[in-house]
């Protein structure tokens, strides 16, 4: 939370608009979109603070074709991108939907760079996630924001979500800096700039009153501070409560505001932009898996579910509730959010083992794909009901860890205390310090060094995609993904966390609610998490979260006023 007070926002009253969007993370995109093509609108958000899960994540978006992409020089080829995604998604999502995103992304993306002060660069190198299916890109197609000034938000500052990391320096790190700040025990050369770079620039905007930040924090201030220099007013503290139905159409909400009920009227439309059910333990056991008992998601607080559930009380339909966007990450020690594991994994010098001290897939892959494998073996009657992340001191030695402890630094003590992390000077050792099996796991650590060895991962190919390598070590050779282990090891315990759901009310190209018959409901609509993923059960690039919320919301927005994608 903020040290300062937060401010009360606007008090909500009874109002007509033409658009109504519920939540203010990607829904702001919406607002802005509908503004700029004359409609009025109005964002609510149940908490008291705007941003939502975008503003917690890393602020990327995969939006193929886009000016970014094209200003950086990279391969704009609409054919190819289409051709990725026919076969990566396959039947898993209407071809109608992705078909709508490549349309109209490049669009949406030149909207916030008209509507907002946000400006935006190619993260070059940033693989696709699955850069060797026909039409994916190993140099990728995933774009971010510069570092974007908080202090333009003034006293609306308060009312902003902050982000979840803290930095002991003002630097302002964007997602693909983070790539060398990992390496910069290992590739000082390299990062040793980056850090320079962000560092002045971090010092020098305070200095001159400004607060940069990057990733999730800039884009989701950027369109916050867009909305409001469009006079869009957005109500904290504002819960959708009901839609109202005029017919077989919405046509608006009843609001909630500090336990007061008003009406909103939505000429033109309601969009659901409230996110998934990721903090909905009831709704996450019922669709997705029994075993997700405790609440490790990294979603905004606020995001249970409500925008599905209306929307379904409404008449829509749901599509692929099983699925979220997965994220393996170091339990937490307190109960707090879990630290997300992203390069960590690709590192050489550590791998993951089961509750039987054994590997049970490609520690690299991407985190969607993660968690999809270990659901697939809980159904299989395999489960992962435990998970260790082990490597040696040499890795401690050399590699950030869980986004904050420095390379060398020992892993905090509250870790050791909760049973979070062990070390030891032996594989049995620390075998039986974690409750692990020793023989198998001193057995599966003896078969992973040998493999490592000759830099092949005969059991499950780490290494041989260009994402894995892409948070690979390239000092590492043959195999910047594989090292053997020896000496001292560490176990660090993981959970299964994701960034959101991304199962939700089933759409059309145009983002309509569909009925369970196909048929759209009129002035309803749903992105985001909200909505099924566009994608089905693929994550094509980093940033397709955000990348679908901005570019459906976009594509709302000119449906309800007139111009049918």
């Amino acid at each position: 939370m903020p040290s300062e007070t937060i401010a009360p926002g606007p008090s909500a009253q009874d109002i007509a608009v033409d658009v109504l969007v519920m939540g203010s993370g990607a829904g702001l995109a919406a607002a802005l979109a509908a503004k700029e093509v004359g409609l009025s609108a109005l964002v609510v958000e149940k908490t008291e603070l705007v941003g939502g899960s975008t503003a917690r994540s890393g602020g990327a978006f995969w939006i193929p074709g886009n000016n970014a992409l094209r200003d950086g020089g990279a391969d704009v080829s609409r054919e190819a991108a289409q051709e990725y995604l026919e076969n990566l998604v396959g039947d898993e999502a209407p071809r109608r939907r992705y078909t709508a995103y490549l349309d109209h992304g490049p669009d949406a993306v030149a909207m916030m760079e008209r509507m907002t002060s946000l400006k935006f660069f190619w993260a070059k190198g940033y693989s696709d996630y699955h850069a060797e299916v026909p039409g994916g890109s190993p140099l990728g197609r995933t774009c971010e924001s510069l570092p974007f000034d908080l202090n333009r938000l003034g006293a609306e500052k308060s009312r902003f979500r902050p982000g979840d990391v803290k930095t002991p320096l003002p630097m302002p790190v964007t997602g693909a800096d983070y790539k060398w700040l990992n390496l910069i025990k290992r590739r000082p050369l390299k990062a040793l700039p980056v850090v320079g770079k962000r560092l002045i620039q971090g010092v020098a905007g305070l200095a001159i009153g400004k607060k940069l930040v990057a990733g999730g924090q800039a884009i989701a201030a950027g369109l916050f501070d867009g909305v409001l220099r469009a006079g869009i007013p957005v109500w904290t503290r504002t819960s959708v409560v009901e839609l109202v139905k005029g017919g077989d159409s919405v046509s608006g909400a009843v609001v909630e505001q500090d336990g007061r009920r008003f009406t909103v009227t939505a000429r033109r439309g309601v969009v659901l932009a409230a996110g998934g059910f990721d903090h909905n333990m009831t709704m996450r056991q019922r669709y997705q898996s029994p075993s997700l008992v405790e609440d490790w998601s990294l979603g905004a607080r606020g995001n249970t579910g409500d925008g599905i559930v209306l929307g379904q009380q409404a008449g829509a339909d749901i599509r692929l509730m099983e699925e979220a966007w997965w994220f393996p990450a170091v339990r937490s020690a307190d109960g707090g959010y879990p630290k997300i594991l992203l390069a960590e994994r690709s590192l050489p010098g550590g791998l993951i083992v089961d509750q039987n001290g054994e590997r049970f897939l490609n520690e690299a892959m991407d985190y969607m794909s993660f968690g999809q494998t270990m659901l697939r073996l809980e159904r299989e009657d395999r489960p992962v009901t435990q998970m260790w992340m082990v490597f040696d001191q040499s890795y401690r030695d050399s590699y950030l860890f869980a986004g904050g402890v420095m390379p060398g630094a020992p892993l905090p003590q509250d870790w050791y205390a909760a049973g979070v992390a062990f070390k030891a000077d032996s594989a049995e050792a620390l075998a039986r310090a974690a409750g692990l099996p020793a023989d198998r796991f001193v057995s599966a650590l003896a078969r992973f060094n040998a493999q490592c060895a000759v830099g092949k991962d005969d059991d499950f190919h780490r290494g041989e995609s260009a994402y894995d390598r892409y948070y690979g070590d390239p000092t590492v050779a043959p195999n910047p993904n594989l090292r053997p282990l020896s000496g001292p090891l560490h176990a660090v315990k993981l959970v299964l966390s994701d960034l959101g759901t991304c199962g939700g009310l089933a759409v059309n190209e145009n983002a309509q609610a569909l009925r369970p018959d196909g048929s759209p409901i009129p002035g309803l609509y749903a992105i985001g998490n909200t909505a099924g993923n566009a994608f089905g059960r693929v994550y094509p690039g980093a940033g397709a979260t955000i990348g679908q919320g901005v570019t459906f919301g976009y594509i709302a927005a000119r449906h309800m006023a007139g111009d049918a994608a």
